[in-house]
């Protein structure tokens, strides 16, 4: 017994404080946890004002202004119309802040929030693996932009039901289809109760 609290022990100080050492987990199923952030027009985005109303997809993607995450972006911007009808509210979050956010939401003509998740607080409350941050450089409107950002998050994809609970868990995404797959779940989980 002794040997197994002393090996314990000795795991818990090489990997850091003990809260550090455990890995959030949102399964398919669970409970949404609470979160908020600074959306892209300045407000805070709470996730108790919207969870109960209607479908949430929930999905995070690594960066502003870059190809694939702009595929996906204009995906869902080009099938909100469907989605809205399907009761779906759409947001986005990545490591970028408010300021990258509403670059990308202005060259992109986006209809819907995007959460700055810079510490990748909002990541870790989903157990969404984070890496380093970076700057990249853009042209938009013929100014050179630098946008950093403070972490980048895997692309990972969450539809969250009208109870709140998670009703699927998309850990390998396809940027382009990502939108058309929500749409066709959430259909099939509407006429399901229907």
């Amino acid at each position: 017994m002794r040997c197994l609290v002393l090996l314990s022990l000795l795991h818990f100080s090489a990997s850091g404080t003990f809260a550090d050492s455990l890995e959030v987990t949102l399964n398919e199923g669970d409970q949404l946890p609470a979160f908020e952030a600074k959306a892209v027009d300045g407000t805070v985005w709470r996730s108790e004002d919207h969870v109960g109303q209607r479908f949430i997809v929930v999905y995070f993607y690594p960066a502003d202004l870059t190809g694939g995450c702009t595929r996906q972006a204009c995906g869902f911007r080009d099938t909100m119309k469907e989605l809205e009808e399907a009761g779906v509210e759409v947001v986005g979050v990545s490591g970028d802040s408010v300021e990258n956010h509403q670059l990308f939401a202005k060259v992109n003509s986006l209809n819907f929030s995007l959460l700055a998740d810079e510490e990748g607080k909002i990541s870790k409350v989903f157990g969404v693996p984070v890496r380093d941050g970076a700057t990249i450089t853009r042209m938009v409107d013929g100014v050179e932009r630098s946008l950093r950002r403070g972490v980048t998050a895997s692309r990972w994809t969450f539809l969250i039901d009208a109870e709140g609970r998670v009703v699927q868990k998309n850990t390998a995404v396809d940027a382009e289809q990502d939108c058309k797959n929500i749409l066709k779940t959430v259909r099939q989980l509407t006429a399901q109760a229907e």
